[in-house]
């Protein structure tokens, strides 16, 4: 008997896909996710990448010299920017798409110790714009203990990302062209909490 869902690949019991909404976009998103977080229940790049069709997802440490991703980077049709804050990175923006070139935004999927090695060893990376979003949002991600309260999940700066970039859900002031992707990260935590025995939440994770 099959324990996981084929399409999200989490136990059946956990399965997020009656949550998944498709969502259509020009920005593409390609994760790079490090292969610790593959199996992680709490994982929350799969909710991407079934929402959008225009995600692609590697996984690695490395990817300097990963064909797919580099054939991908080497696509002068498109505007690759990578999602990585530093001193030098510039807050993403719709207006930072200077030319008529589609888009493409790279997310390291992993901790922040992680997803920095897997920045410095993919120096395929280095020569890509590095852009960052507000450091004032905070994320949601109340069942993962974070360095600090703007740390978001991936599914979250995905949201944000695509909300920066995308024209439609810029230019609309009344729908929320990508909150099911909010919805569906909501629901996961929240039936992970659920699971949870009693008292475990609020000893562990809750902060009043």
């Amino acid at each position: 008997m099959i324990r996981f869902c084929l399409q999200c690949l989490k136990t059946k019991k956990a399965c997020i896909c009656k949550w998944i909404t498709p969502i259509s976009t020009e920005i593409e998103l390609i994760i790079l996710q490090h292969p610790t977080e593959a199996k992680r229940p709490l994982g929350t790049a799969k909710i991407l990448s079934l929402s959008l069709a225009n995600c692609r997802t590697f996984i690695g440490e490395n990817f300097t010299e990963h064909s797919e991703l580099n054939q991908l980077l080497s696509d002068d049709n498109y505007q690759h920017q990578v999602l990585f804050l530093d001193n030098t990175s510039q807050v993403i923006s719709s207006a930072s798409n200077t030319s008529e070139k589609k888009q493409r935004v790279i997310l390291l999927d992993g901790t922040w110790k992680k997803a920095y090695k897997m920045w410095q060893l993919s120096t395929n990376l280095h020569s890509l714009p590095k852009v960052h979003l507000d450091t004032e949002l905070s994320g949601n991600y109340r069942v993962r203990k974070a360095p600090k309260d703007n740390a978001l999940s991936t599914a979250e700066a995905g949201y944000h990302v695509l909300s920066q970039l995308d024209n439609e859900s810029t230019a609309s002031e009344t729908a929320d062209k990508f909150g099911s992707i909010l919805t569906a990260f909501d629901n996961m935590i929240e039936f992970h909490i659920s699971q949870m025995p009693e008292g475990v939440y609020q000893k562990n994770y809750r902060s009043e």
